[in-house]
């Protein structure tokens, strides 16, 4: 089932303070919400970014599924779905485009490689999330466009289109289109859009804490009743 999309609600401003946290510290922050369980709203190992030096994307997710291992029924090629182009930029930006590949044999070719990520970054995407494999590596490095994916491929073989807009799971998380979409080396999240405009102020807060307990960590004063008092304000 559908879950409710979020409206816009990501301002430039608030786009720019979310990318001075880390994913770490915007899933530390929801926690204290008590909004989800903690082993929730978030992807798992097997959706990895690849480009480390760039910095963290935030952005309202674009959903889509493909297949890519047989081909067409006629011909030897499936017709771009420039329709799926239209329909990227329905989403409010900034925008997350955010495929999973339902083949069998999933990842066997990369729907984005150098190409695809300059067309998606031209319609107003920071990045493509999938739980195939994504090409083309140094290439799209260079125009900074990040990827998040569980895989590598030399190949697009038959990679197309099955549907757009609809929930997809990626590394066991289910995303909605329009839902909000964070993600840096660490890996991808779903940031609630009622608490999205919240997130960097109690982020604020919780690194002040966190920076209390490292000082005492490292002071001569440190004891174990002072180290249960600094954590216990944490939790």
């Amino acid at each position: 089932m559908t879950r409710p999309t979020t409206e816009q609600t990501l301002t430039p401003a608030l786009v720019e303070s979310l990318r001075r946290l880390d994913a770490c510290r915007v899933a530390n922050t929801i926690e204290t919400f008590d909004g989800r369980l903690r082993n929730e709203g978030f992807a798992d190992g097997t959706v990895r970014g690849l480009f480390e030096e760039l910095p963290p994307i935030v952005g309202h997710a674009v959903t889509a599924r493909i297949r890519g291992s047989a081909p067409p029924p006629v011909g030897h090629t499936y017709r771009d779905r420039t329709d799926w182009w239209s329909y990227i930029l329905t989403v409010p930006p900034p925008r997350i485009v955010v495929v999973q590949d339902v083949d069998e044999r999933r990842g066997l070719g990369a729907f984005v490689g150098h190409v695809h990520a300059r067309i998606l970054k031209s319609l107003g995407c920071a990045g493509y999330v999938t739980n195939g494999s994504v090409r083309d590596l140094p290439a799209v490095r260079g125009i900074g466009f990040q990827l998040f994916a569980s895989s590598v491929s030399v190949s697009h073989a038959f990679v197309h289109i099955v549907d757009f807009g609809e929930p997809v799971t990626i590394g066991g998380l289910e995303i909605a289109s329009s839902e909000i979409v964070y993600g840096d080396i660490h890996g991808v999240l779903t940031i609630p859009g009622d608490l999205v405009a919240e997130v960097p102020r109690v982020a604020a807060r919780l690194d002040e804490q966190e920076r209390r307990v490292v000082e005492l960590c490292q002071s001569a004063e440190f004891t174990l009743d002072r180290l249960r008092a600094a954590v216990g304000e944490i939790e």
